[in-house]
Formats: C-alpha cells, structure tokens, sequence
C-alpha cells in the first residue's frame, strides 16, 4: 500500500502537534509545517522518538506574509509527486487589530487567507492526488456575522469577533471549493477540533480545555477514515455531521467571499 504523504500547517504545536505524532505513528509520510526552524526540529525529534519514523519533512514558511505562503507551495509543488490529505490547521487569536506585511489584518489573514492562497497553488498536485483537503475551523464560526464593510474589522474588532468571522470563512470556502472540486476525486472537509488546551485557547478564553491530542484524533480521522472518503463540503463536530452557519448555504455570499479573496490576493500581486 501507498504511504500516505500528508501536509499539516501549524504543526510545531498544539493539535497540528497531535495530529502529526498520529499520522506518523499510522505509517504516513507527514510534511510539517511551522514559523521557526526551532519548532520544527523539536517536534521532528519528538515524532522520531514516540514512533520511530524518521520520513519527515519540514517547511518554514510564515503565514502572515504571503509570499513565504507562496513560497511554500512553490517548494512542493517542485518537490513532492503527491500530497494525499492538506490540513489548514495552523491559526491565531489577536486581542488587538493588527496588519499583515501584506496590510491584511492578521488574524483573517493567517487564519483564513493564507490557507485559501496556498490550497488553491496546491490544487494541480492535490487534483492529482486526489487529495482530501482538511480545513479547521471551529464551532465560534456559528456566531460570525458576514459585514462586507467589515471583512478586515475596518470599521469595529474584537478578537473574538475577527478570530470567529475567520472561522465561518473557512466553513464557506470549505463549502464552495468543495462544489467547484466535484467529479475531480478530491474532497474539502472542515471540522471543529474541539475545546482543547492549546495557546489559541489561553490567548481568547479563560477555559482549560482537553488534550489536544483529542483534536489530533479527529484531524487523523477525517484524513484517513474510509467513513468520510467519499464525503465532500460538510462540517464536522466529534466525528460526526454538524450543521454549520446558515450563512454558509448562501451561494452567493460564499462566491463574494471567493472573489475578495482572490482580489486581494491580485492586489497583493
């Protein structure tokens, strides 16, 4: 059988961590991913020492700017003949509205922008392989309100409300790109990984939180079960369906959505 090559963004810690230590315990070639060169060896050794696999790759690549995203895809797309499973897992929570390199507002821009950008760079080899596409979101996505005016807390920011609004993004983009990958053997899935003890948590909420490696667990299932390897454009809780915003089934907000991203990634340039 095919060893599985699997990319985990934000994987030096919290539940890309467990995930990582799972998927590689399980027999799969997994690609780390982190800002720092020091969390990537650490957690390399780690994964060596509790499974014993020492197929593992690191990429350093910081997802507030977007050329280190492209950068990044640049370096598997020449690398790599295959990714079978992506999992846009790495994230933030900010008190304070700050910008990106880019002028994005950080939080939107690590959490939902920089995964669509490096997804959609991905997608030749992805389409290729077939691929199961994993993106993290969370259950806060259920109480984001879509402002047009405010995609970027222009005009009001709360933490919560950028790090919520960030996650009902990657429940839309989940949704559409799923409906624009059918037929193509590729499939988007999204999930909430759960209340888990982990940096994000301790930055935005004053709660302590599971292991993370309960959100590991459900990261490795949705990228390896043969439950869900025909399902595509659904959310997840606890290995189960979830039902989503009901924003989420509105198509054209979601192609909005779409069509934002990719100007702002065109403004970029």
């Amino acid at each position: 059988m095919k060893q599985k090559v699997i990319c985990i963004t934000g994987s030096t810690d919290g539940i890309g961590r467990a995930a990582a230590l799972q998927l590689a315990g399980n027999g799969s070639r997994v690609i780390l991913h982190g800002r720092n060169s020091e969390g990537l060896e650490k957690v390399k050794g780690e994964i060596a020492l509790y499974t014993g696999c020492s197929n593992i790759r690191e990429i350093k690549a910081d997802f507030s700017s977007l050329d280190e995203v492209a950068l990044m895809a640049e370096t598997l797309l020449e690398s790599e003949q295959s990714i079978d499973v992506l999992i846009n897992n790495a994230g933030l929570y900010s008190e304070r509205r700050e910008l990106t390199v880019d002028g994005f507002e950080t939080t939107f821009a690590v959490n939902y922008l920089a995964h669509f950008h490096l997804t959609l760079l991905l997608e030749p080899l992805l389409l290729k392989s077939r691929a199961r596409i994993v993106n993290v979101s969370s259950v806060d996505h259920l109480s984001a309100d879509f402002d047009i005016g405010n995609i970027q807390g222009e005009r009001h920011y709360t933490g919560y409300n950028a790090y919520a609004f960030s996650k009902l993004c990657n429940v839309m983009f989940t949704v559409e790109h799923a409906e624009r990958l059918k037929g193509t053997g590729a499939t988007v899935n999204t999930l909430d990984p759960g209340i888990l003890a982990t940096k994000l948590l301790h930055a935005g909420w004053s709660l302590s939180g599971e292991d993370p490696v309960y959100g590991g667990d459900r990261l490795a299932w949705l990228a390896l079960s043969k439950d869900v390897a025909a399902l595509t454009g659904y959310y997840f809780e606890n290995n189960r369906q979830a039902s989503y915003s009901p924003l989420v089934n509105d198509r054209q907000l979601r192609q909005q959505l779409w069509d934002i991203s990719e100007k702002m990634l065109e403004a970029k340039g």
